[in-house]
């Protein structure tokens, strides 16, 4: 089977070749294939249809936790997804003065919730890729679904590799998925698929290696999430490397640090939520967003 027929189906992902599978190992493609009854993301989209594999920043309404029993672990589910929601915003002001109608491209699209948010508020079209292919398919029903499909699209393909040509966007995003790539690899085919000027846009949770080169919550988040969280020096060199200029980084980690309090009262809580609370208050997990030029 060659690349292209697997990228056009995504049930065919078992089969997929190395062009898709890439530096996605056996371990972290077993993780999210596996993932399909994922109740904190799935039960949180049911009324938007904007499902988020990413997580949330700013403060959460307080009187939730004091609510009736009855309707209070509805309401935590709720604000969590405002949060994730919100947290989309980042992304929004950072692509701030594209004109309407430029093309992007989602690397690590998961069930589509960025892509979907970038066309609804700012108009512009949408490639999502991602390696899972029940995500692909979600995405694509979700968008069959609402109408959405005129704009946003999804292809079952690396992040490291993917089947466009160069210089085929005005902007690439990547919402929280760089721990799952080689860093080089990555860059390198951003700046290919980017024009010449387009913008690059990261949200990213890292290791802050000017506190600690591996503390133990990073530690733990990769062994839950089968990822290689990178180091935060890391990623400006990187991005100098394959001729991506940054042009404004900012520091979001106190305004991360309330959807973990939050999530940690969840019934859906997944155990993950104290290293992360740990990390961030330790200083030793940092979150950035991320806004290079392609030179």
């Amino acid at each position: 089977m060659d690349s292209e027929e697997t990228i056009m189906n995504p049930q065919n992902a078992t089969l997929a070749d190395a062009s898709v599978l890439g530096h996605h190992n056996g371990e972290q493609r077993q993780y999210w294939d596996d993932k399909t009854a994922d109740d904190i993301n799935l039960l949180a989209g049911e009324e938007d249809d904007l499902y988020h594999l990413h997580y949330g920043i700013g403060d959460f309404d307080r009187s939730v936790l004091d609510a009736p029993t009855a309707v209070r672990d509805e309401l935590i589910q709720r604000e969590l997804h405002r949060m994730e929601t919100k947290q989309v915003d980042l992304i929004l002001e950072a692509l701030d003065g594209l004109p309407a109608g430029s093309r992007g491209m989602d690397a690590g699209s998961g069930r589509g919730g960025t892509s979907f948010r970038i066309a609804q508020k700012l108009g512009h079209r949408m490639d999502g890729v991602n390696f899972c292919a029940h995500h692909i398919e979600f995405a694509e029903g979700v968008a069959r679904k609402r109408g959405w499909d005129k704009n946003v699209s999804f292809h079952f393909a690396n992040m490291v590799n993917t089947p466009f040509e160069d210089g085929t966007f005005d902007f690439v995003v990547s919402n929280e998925t760089t721990m799952y790539a080689d860093l080089g690899e990555f860059y390198a085919e951003i700046a290919r698929v980017l024009r010449p000027g387009g913008r690059y846009v990261a949200t990213i949770w890292c290791r802050n290696d000017v506190v600690h080169p591996r503390s133990e919550a990073t530690r733990l988040i990769d062994e839950h999430y089968v990822t290689d969280m990178h180091k935060r020096s890391t990623f400006f060199k990187t991005l100098a490397a394959n001729g991506l200029v940054p042009s404004r980084v900012t520091q979001h980690h106190e305004e991360a640090l309330p959807y973990w309090e939050l999530r940690r009262q969840s019934p859906l809580r997944t155990g993950i939520e104290e290293p992360f609370l740990q990390g961030y208050q330790e200083r030793s997990l940092d979150y950035l967003v991320i806004v290079a030029e392609r030179v």
